[in-house]
């Protein structure tokens, strides 16, 4: 048995409660735990990770055999955080190569029941009719979170028909996420029979008449314009998208659309309205040569202007206000807020790091957001207090932290850290790449000292 150690922060001592005169960054840090140690890859892939009940984190497999892609991710998985147990949570029969399939990846928990939804190619007895994994030839499984691998299909994909059936896509759908509530997908999407439109971005919600055998109907959200093909203001790609709202009425997304001069492209913060009550039956599924619609009830809001947003947007526990990266003036990708209710509201910067800031993440109190810059963690608090704006520094060293998540309770963080890995005979291993291992870490929030920093307003 291999032993669970702690990793302590540089300065733990001398830095703590120290400021950083330039940008006023309080250095409070915590306590690092390594909590997988397997000689396998553990991603966490910017997806909602933990279990309901905090007690797990799901993660795929992918860069362990053979390369990165996704189509030789071999296994859904889960840790124990208390106790580093791994489970497989589903691992089918492959085949791996520079062509693989199924391809299992993306992997996210529901916020209420013991369940994951992630990507899932096609089984070993679909490739000859349908090929190996591609961003176009994937769906969405789920399977329960007890290791039983009892599954379900969620979305249904059609290729066969001249009018593809009523509630079923003829692509790829990809990164899967719940609503807060539970009641809707999100997802990007890449279409196969009509391949002169980039990603868009989709939702899908359990459906009486969903196709036969599956859970969900299928719609996108919008239909982008053709490659190359916009006009000015038009979008042609949708992508970094999130729900704000708890009830999946609200999708924030980045849209690349054409600027005014009518020649390059923009990359901006928008919001779809989808009303609670929408009848995505209404949604046009397309033909052989035929774009998929959405329902016309959808309402597309653009929130900024030439912004240059970046990373995936992220909206407030409440479904206010959405939490994005986007450029300062000195072009270093910062922490904006701005309300997600209206149009074209000015965006707040929140804060101003020396380097580019990713995997922007809230706590569920609604009044801190966690980044990761320089491969550090950071927290800035974004309440009504006076304080608005102020970062703390939780961790000050030379690891590279990715794929940040942060619990139901916001007591802990958990990201993922490449570190040498040792196999089952002590020797040192690598990943597919050549490179250390991704392995899970946790850090455990001391949110007296970090709410000390705010004084007593």
């Amino acid at each position: 048995m291999r032993t669970i150690f702690f990793v302590v922060g540089l300065g733990i001592y001398a830095g703590c409660g120290e400021t950083d005169p330039q940008n006023e960054i309080e250095h409070i840090f915590m306590i690092e735990k390594q909590i997988t140690f397997s000689p396998k890859t553990h991603a966490l892939d910017n997806n909602d990770n933990f279990s309901p009940d905090g007690r797990f984190l799901c993660y795929d497999t992918r860069g362990t055999i053979y390369n990165e892609n996704l189509a030789n991710s071999k296994s859904i998985e889960k840790v124990e955080i208390s106790s580093g147990k791994e489970t497989v949570l589903w691992d089918p029969p492959s085949i791996t190569g520079e062509e693989a399939a199924p391809g299992v990846a993306a992997v996210s928990y529901h916020p209420l029941e013991n369940k994951v939804i992630f990507i899932h190619g096609p089984g070993l007895e679909e490739v000859d009719k349908r090929g190996y994994y591609s961003i176009r030839n994937r769906t969405a499984i789920e399977v329960d979170g007890e290791g039983k691998k009892t599954s379900v299909k969620v979305d249904m994909r059609d290729i066969s028909k001249k009018e593809t059936t009523p509630g079923a896509h003829r692509g790829g759908t990809h990164r899967h996420e719940y609503s807060r509530n539970g009641k809707r997908i999100g997802f990007t999407y890449d279409d196969f029979l009509v391949q002169d439109y980039d990603r868009t971005i989709g939702f899908m919600q359990p459906h009486a008449h969903a196709p036969e055998g599956y859970t969900h109907y299928f719609s996108v959200i919008l239909k982008p314009a053709g490659k190359g093909k916009s006009k000015t203001g038009e979008i042609e790609k949708a992508y970094g998208d999130s729900w704000v709202d708890p009830g999946g009425t609200m999708r924030a997304f980045i849209g690349k659309v054409r600027a005014q001069n009518g020649i390059d492209y923009d990359n901006d913060l928008y919001v779809a309205d989808i009303p609670a009550d929408i009848n995505i039956t209404t949604s046009k599924s397309g033909t052989q040569d035929q774009y998929p619609e959405p329902p016309e009830v959808i309402a597309l809001r653009r929130l900024t202007h030439g912004m240059d947003v970046t990373g995936i947007v992220r909206g407030s526990p409440d479904g206010s206000q959405i939490a994005f990266a986007a450029r300062d003036e000195g072009g270093i990708d910062q922490l904006f807020i701005t309300k997600a209710v209206g149009s074209d509201k000015q965006p707040v910067l929140v804060t101003s790091l020396g380097s580019p800031v990713s995997s922007i993440r809230w706590h569920p109190s609604g009044e801190w957001v966690f980044c990761i810059t320089d491969g550090n963690l950071f927290v800035t608090y974004v309440g009504t207090r006076h304080k608005f704006g102020k970062t703390i520094k939780l961790s000050d060293d030379r690891l590279i932290r990715d794929q940040l998540v942060v619990s139901p309770d916001g007591n802990l963080l958990a990201y993922i850290v490449p570190v040498p890995t040792q196999d089952h005979s002590g020797v040192i291993v690598k990943d597919a790449a050549g490179n250390d291992f991704r392995q899970i870490f946790i850090m455990k929030l001391d949110w007296k000292r970090i709410n000390s920093k705010l004084g007593n307003d």
